[in-house]
C-alpha cells in the first residue's frame, strides 16, 4: 500500500531496481492512494523492501508478501540473474518479516499446545515402559515443541521482545507439562499395576540410554537446533524437522517422569540433564546461526540493541551449556574409564585361563565400580568360568585376583563361580 505522496519515490525505486510492478489507484478514502503489486525472487524481497523502506514505505505500511507459483517475464529472469549469487549463499533465505510470520504460525495456541505436548509425552511413556522404539518416534511427530524453540531465537534477532518472551514461555511451560504428563501417567500405571510390579525401568534399552548422557547429546541438539532453523529461513518441511527437535526433547522428559514416578534419582538427574542440554543447545545453535545469516530488526539504530540482546543471551546459553558439559564429560570419561578397564580385565583373566591345563573358558564376566567422582574405582569382580566336569581349579581365585589388582591398581573383591559344563 503506497501512502500519500510517496507514490512517484515508490515507482522511481521499482524501476531503478529493474522489478516488474503494477500500481492501482486505491479508493476507499484512506491514508493509501495506490497499491503496488510486483513480484521478486526470493533473495530480492528483504533488499527491494529495504530499498522501498528509504523510499518512504515503513513498517507502518500494509505490507503482503505470498508464494508465486510461476512468474513469466523477462525482466523477472533478469532479476533472478543478478540476485542469483544470494541465493546461491543463501539457500533462497527468506525475509525478516516472513521468517516473524513462520515463527508466528508454528507458535499454536495455548490449549492446542498443551494437549498436543501432553499426549506426546504420553505416548513417549509408553514406548518406554514397552521398549519399543516405534512407539517413542511415534510420540515425537506430534510434538508441537519446534515454533517455541525458533521464536525465541528469531525474537533476539530481529529485537522483537514480545516473540521473544513468547517463545521462552512456551519451551518453559512445553518442558514442564511434558514431564508432568509422563509422572502421571507412569505413577498411574505403577499404582494400577498396569506394568509387573517388579518392574526395574533401568533394564528396559530405551530407558537405560537416558540414565547416562555423554557429550553426543550436544551433537543431537545442536544439530537439531541448525536443521530447525535453516528449515524456516529456506522453506524445507519444518514438520519433519520438528520430530528433530521432539527426538531431542520429548523422550528425555518422559524418562524424568519415569524416574520420579518409580523413585529412581540417578534416573531423574540423567534424564534432567539431558532435557537441559538439548533446551539450551537448540535456543543457541537457532540463534548464532540467525545471527550469522544476517537477520537484522527492521531499523537500523535498533541494530545495536539487538547486538547486545544477542551476546548476553549467547553468553547465558553457552555459560549454562559449559557447566552443564562437566557433567558430560565425567560421564563420557567414566564410560571410556570403564569400557577399558573391563576389556583390560577380561583380557587379563583370558591370559590366566589359558594358561590352566583345565580347558577352562570364560563364560561371564561382571564388573562392579564405585565412588562419586570419576573416574571410579574397580570395587568387585565377579567371573564365571566353564570347566569340565572332571577338572581341577583349585587355586584359581587368587590367581585371578592378583592378575585383577595388577591390571586396575586397585584393592579388587574377586569373586570366582565354576560352571562344569558337559558337552556331548
Amino acid at each position: 500500500m503506497i501512502p500519500a505522496g510517496k507514490r512517484a519515490a515508490v515507482v522511481r525505486a521499482l524501476d531503478e531496481l529493474g522489478v516488474d510492478y503494477v500500481v492501482t489507484d486505491e479508493t476507499s478514502g484512506r491514508e493509501y492512494t495506490a497499491v503496488a503489486t510486483f513480484p521478486l525472487p526470493t533473495a530480492a524481497v528483504e533488499p527491494v523492501l529495504e530499498r522501498l523502506r528509504e523510499a518512504g514505505i515503513d513498517e507502518r505500511t500494509y505490507t503482503v508478501i505470498v508464494a508465486a507459483e510461476t512468474v513469466i517475464s523477462r525482466r523477472f529472469e533478469a532479476l533472478e540473474d543478478e540476485y542469483e549469487e544470494d541465493a546461491e549463499r543463501g539457500g533462497d533465505r527468506i525475509s525478516r518479516e516472513e521468517l516473524q510470520a513462520k515463527a508466528d504460525d508454528l507458535a499454536s495456541g495455548l490449549g492446542t499446545y498443551v494437549l498436543m505436548t501432553v499426549i506426546s509425552a504420553v505416548i513417549a511413556t509408553a514406548g518406554l515402559l514397552l521398549d519399543s522404539p516405534a512407539t517413542v518416534v511415534g510420540s515425537m511427530v506430534i510434538a508441537p515443541l519446534i515454533g517455541p524453540a525458533m521464536s525465541a531465537a528469531i525474537g533476539t534477532v530481529v529485537d522483537d521482545e514480545t516473540l521473544f518472551r513468547r517463545g521462552v514461555r512456551m519451551q518453559v511451560l512445553g518442558v514442564a507439562v511434558a514431564v508432568v504428563a509422563a509422572t502421571a501417567f507412569a505413577f498411574a500405571l505403577r499404582t494400577l499395576a498396569f506394568v509387573p510390579p517388579g518392574l526395574d525401568p533401568l533394564e528396559l534399552a530405551e530407558v537405560s540410554e537416558r540414565l547416562a548422557p555423554n557429550v553426543l547429546v550436544l551433537v543431537v541438539a545442536i544439530g537439531a537446533g541448525i536443521a530447525g532453523i535453516v528449515s524456516l529461513m529456506t522453506g524445507v518441511s519444518a514438520t519433519l524437522v520438528g520430530v528433530m527437535i521432539a527426538v531431542a526433547l520429548i523422550p528425555p522428559a518422559a524418562a524424568v517422569g519415569i524416574g520420579v514416578a518409580f523413585a529412581i534419582p540417578r534416573l531423574v538427574l540423567g534424564a534432567g540433564v539431558i532435557v537441559a542440554v538439548n533446551v539450551l543447545s537448540i535456543n543457541l545453535s537457532a540463534l548464532v546461526v540467525l545471527w550469522y545469516e544476517g537477520y537484522r530488526p527492521q531499523r537500523w539504530f535498533r541494530e545495536e540493541e539487538a547486538r547486545a540482546a544477542f551476546v548476553k543471551r549467547a553468553a547465558v546459553l553457552i555459560a549454562a551449556i559449559a557447566l552443564l558439559s562437566v557433567f558430560l564429560g565425567g560421564v563420557t570419561y567414566e564410560s571410556y574409564v570403564a569400557s577399558t578397564t573391563e576389556e583390560d580385565i577380561r583380557t587379563a583373566v583370558g591370559d590366566e585361563l589359558a594358561a590352566l591345563d583345565a580347558d577352562a573358558e570364560l563364560m561371564e564376566l561382571d564388573v562392579e565400580r564405585s565412588g562419586t567422582v570419576p573416574p571410579l574405582e574397580t570395587e568387585r569382580v565377579v567371573i564365571t568360568v566353564g570347566v569340565p566336569p572332571d577338572a581341577t581349579v583349585e587355586g584359581i581365585a587368587e590367581t585371578l585376583d592378583r592378575r585383577i589388582e595388577a591390571v586396575t591398581g586397585d584393592d579388587v573383591r574377586v569373586e570366582v563361580r565354576i560352571m562344569r559344563v558337559e558337552r556331548a
